[in-house]
């Protein structure tokens, strides 16, 4: 019997699922004075054993602290970069902001890795190193990305050091300089207690004391409503690993973490019950991956006092999208500036599905647990890999496994993903988008949808690129592949979609039955008024071991030519009127399209800066193949069917 899901009609009646949530899940839980009688003193709290608690730190796995030990050897000579002022000042010259954070990024994951290797032996043998690398941080006029600068004539690049300001990794930067004061804290002293002193200095400069007393736009909805995205909870995982480790002011430490609550609420708060990521996959590790960070962290330091929240309806759904929004192994659903083939942080995701009690989130995350390289420990969110490396008997024995859902709908996102069989890359897999175009790492990608088949990408979404001074600038929509005709959407009368919230999907609803799964939406909103477009009713239906049908029924004012867009990485060609061949793989695959229309491909060049990312993910094989219509019927019917005959 075929399921109708109520959205539609909640929609329709002004259903608002997010007013009736639980708000303040997190900050509302305690004053002031109970969450300082939860805590655990800093003085007292011991998350991981220090370096010469030789006991503590037998129970670490013994083959990431060797491969970790031997990384570290070969950084002993390392040279420690400072960062020159003409790098900083090429994201206001050409737009490159890759220059300066491989030096950044690259300083702060050989401390690391000298910090774990010294924190095990205890020999003194890498603590030189690590202090060169401390003091060299230290005097670095900013510990954030050049691209995070205030734009502006006057600053031309480089930061104005008298007014620090907190943004990614910034904050970052605080959690690698907390973990060495905590683990090492004696052994620097031995050498000159100025070392620690200079970390809490800089620390209290340029983390607490901003995040204190100045609003940063990441805490809070921005002027046009806009909720926050992982810039929030990312930085608060950050700012909370500090404060815990790092501020022995017991009185400063609760204020510093009860703000952070209420900061990290102002995330959770607005987000939507269905747990969907309107930025993709690839932040999903940053966004409720790292709301978790927080919520583990916390329960680290409060013996299980915000157990709590992991029963809550939407931190649990927060957790399990990223295996709903999984297409196979190694490529996930993209929409937007999101990445098709993000890495998956197997050890952090295990434990968040650990948390939740959702024996398929774990599987997920094990299945996800690699061996290849156990020194690796990431360019970011360093703390994760303490937990990794005391629960590697866990995941050892932990079942892996992929679930692969049949159906997924989440109505808030307004997305639904689509396969042939459950448990199965095998077949046609469909998802498909409504939304508006003001989602955070906006894509102008209202009506999109995905095609892939047997686990590979037939039609795809394009993602974002290489980030320039561009991509977050007034200048994003001159980049293509943001653009809607370079997605799977019509350009009508010569008009594409806008950015801005007021353009949108509406009449969104989402049927599915044993045999089908179906999603329809008016995306006559998402365009100007002077397209014409009265109505345009888009339908994604995916007959299961058979097609995908893709019917738009559209009510125009004019008529003066329609383009349809679709997206691929392989070549295709027509073969007679109304059918059009893609050369996938071994095989080959038709679209069935109306007769009317007349088709062309076009490789599309790849030869900007941006393009460099699209490059890495697809090769250079992007083809967009347009069906025109010149003008018509103000009222009529497109049908595009996608099959393996």
């Amino acid at each position: 019997m075929t399921r109708i899901f109520l959205l539609a009609c909640l929609l329709l009646a002004g259903y608002a699922p997010v007013n009736a949530q639980q708000q303040n899940l997190l900050s509302g839980r305690f004053t002031p004075a109970q969450l300082a009688g939860v805590l655990v003193p800093q003085a007292e709290w011991k998350p991981f054993p220090r370096a010469g608690d030789q006991a503590g730190w037998a129970k670490a796995d013994p083959e990431t602290i060797k491969a970790i030990v031997r990384r570290a050897e070969g950084f002993l000579k390392f040279n420690w970069p400072g960062i020159p002022a003409v790098k900083s000042m090429l994201i206001a010259r050409t737009g490159n902001r890759s220059e300066y954070e491989h030096i950044s990024f690259q300083k702060r994951q050989v401390l690391g890795v000298l910090i774990i290797a010294e924190a095990y032996e205890n020999k003194g043998r890498f603590t030189d190193q690590i202090i060169n690398g401390i003091w060299s941080i230290c005097e670095e006029s900013f510990w954030g990305a050049s691209a995070h600068l205030p734009k502006g004539k006057e600053y031309g690049g480089l930061v104005d050091v008298s007014a620090p300001f907190v943004d990614l990794f910034a904050a970052e930067t605080a959690t690698y300089l907390a973990w060495a004061d905590y683990l090492l804290g004696d052994q620097l002293d031995a050498v000159s207690p100025q070392v620690r002193k200079r970390i809490y200095y800089e620390t209290n400069r340029r983390i607490f004391q901003p995040l204190m007393t100045k609003r940063h736009g990441w805490m809070a909805a921005n002027a046009a409503g806009r909720r926050p995205n992982n810039w929030n909870p990312w930085i608060c995982s950050n700012w909370l690993n500090a404060l815990l480790l790092l501020e022995k002011n017991d009185t400063l430490r609760v204020a510093g973490i009860n703000k952070m609550l209420h900061v990290l609420d102002a995330f959770l708060n607005p987000h939507p019950l269905d747990g969907g990521c309107d930025e993709g996959p690839g932040y999903w590790g940053a966004a409720a991956a790292s709301l978790y960070d927080n919520l583990s962290l916390l329960n680290l330091a409060s013996n299980n006092a915000f157990d709590y929240a992991y029963k809550d309806e939407k931190v649990r759904n927060m957790g399990q999208f990223i295996y709903k929004a999984q297409i196979s192994e190694q490529y996930f659903i993209n929409f937007a500036d999101a990445s098709p083939k993000p890495g998956m942080a197997g050890s952090m995701i295990y434990r968040y599905g650990k948390a939740i009690q959702d024996p398929a989130m774990m599987k997920f995350g094990a299945y996800y647990l690699k061996n290849d390289d156990k020194a690796n420990l990431g360019r970011f969110h360093f703390f994760r890999n303490f937990f990794s490396m005391f629960m590697q008997d866990e995941f050892n024995s932990a079942e892996k496994g992929l679930p692969y859902p049949a159906d997924t709908w989440w109505p808030d996102l307004q997305v639904m993903a689509s396969r042939d069989k459950a448990g199965s890359t095998g077949g046609f897999f469909v998802a498909a988008k409504g939304g508006n175009n003001d989602e955070s790492h906006n894509h102008n990608d209202i009506g999109n949808y995905v095609v892939y088949y047997n686990g590979l990408p037939l039609l795809i979404d394009i993602g974002s690129g290489t980030y320039t001074e561009k991509t977050f600038s007034s200048r994003r929509y001159d980049i293509w592949y943001n653009c809607s005709d370079f997605h799977n959407v019509p350009t009508v009368n010569g008009h594409t979609q806008p950015p801005g919230a007021r353009f949108k999907a509406t009449a969104v609803a989402y049927r599915s039955g044993r045999s089908f799964s179906e999603m329809t939406m008016d995306i006559a909103p998402s365009y100007p008024a002077d397209a014409g477009i009265s109505k345009w009713q888009r339908q994604v239906r995916l007959n299961k071991g058979k097609n995908v049908v893709v019917e738009d029924m559209f009510e125009l004012k004019k008529n003066e030519g329609i383009t349809q867009h679709l997206m691929t990485c392989y070549p295709a060609e027509p073969v007679k009127p109304g059918v059009l061949v893609i050369h996938y793989k071994s095989k080959d695959f038709y679209v069935h399209y109306p007769e009317t229309l007349t088709v062309a491909v076009e490789k599309v060049p790849l030869v900007a800066a941006e393009d460099e990312g699209i490059r890495r993910n697809w090769g250079d094989n992007i083809y967009r193949i347009n069906f025109q219509s010149n003008g018509g019927k103000l009222k009529d019917k497109m049908t595009f069917t996608i099959a393996e005959q």
